[in-house]
């Protein structure tokens, strides 16, 4: 069976995403916003709501990881749904927010990986 390129390049693309979550992300985000004033309760939402996305992004490499033996799975849709809603969230509250797309530039890389998995799923001969 022929490696699907584009899927290998969005498992890749989302475990880095994982890596950089955790190891930039969290110093910069979450630590600064644990040791902050804000209410104990704001702040262990907010850890759980870090921490839940930690996870959406570990299952969404795993999902694409899959997809390279199973490259038909309705979760490869799933996933690239999961992924464009980020992409939508960091673009709208960019905007929205902050005035602007640069301070967060987490959208590209959310559309890019869709992106990457559409095209592995066209080469894989599934139609979306």
């Amino acid at each position: 069976m022929k490696q699907n390129i584009w899927y290998i390049a969005a498992a890749g693309l989302a475990g880095l995403t994982v890596f950089v979550h955790v190891f930039a992300g969290g110093p910069e985000i979450l630590t600064p916003t644990r040791r902050s004033a804000l209410d104990p309760a704001v702040i262990a939402v907010l850890s759980v709501v870090w921490h839940a996305i930690t996870w959406i992004l570990i299952l969404n490499t795993g999902i694409l990881i899959r997809a390279l033996a199973r490259p038909h799975g309705e979760a490869i849709l799933w996933g690239a749904a999961i992924q464009l809603g980020f992409a939508a969230l960091f673009i709208g509250c960019g905007i929205a927010d902050l005035g602007n797309l640069t301070q967060m530039p987490q959208w590209t890389v959310f559309i890019i990986i869709p992106v990457l998995t559409a095209i592995g799923y066209r080469k894989a001969g599934a139609r979306i």
